[in-house]
């Protein structure tokens, strides 16, 4: 798997993956937000109190007939609105 770009916003974030198509997208999800938020509770000890950092929700989406360069361009321009 490979990270092809990543927008942080204050309440959400865009990120551009590239991963095999047998790898189910769930787990890949599950695996960024429990790593975060074990990373961010280490760093943060106030956040042990809260009893999840992340939401179950999230969206997915293929590329499709997009390339990946509008994809990245599309990402990286969230941060000048």
């Amino acid at each position: 798997m490979d990270i092809l770009a990543l927008q942080i916003m204050p309440d959400y974030l865009h990120l551009f993956v590239s991963c095999y198509p047998q790898l189910a997208i769930h787990k890949l999800v599950k695996g960024f937000k429990g790593r975060s938020s074990n990373i961010l509770r280490k760093e943060f000890p106030d956040l042990l109190k809260l009893p999840s950092l992340w939401t179950h929700l999230y969206f997915v989406s293929t590329a499709g007939n997009v390339s990946n360069k509008i994809i990245q361009r599309y990402i990286e321009m969230q941060s000048k609105k």
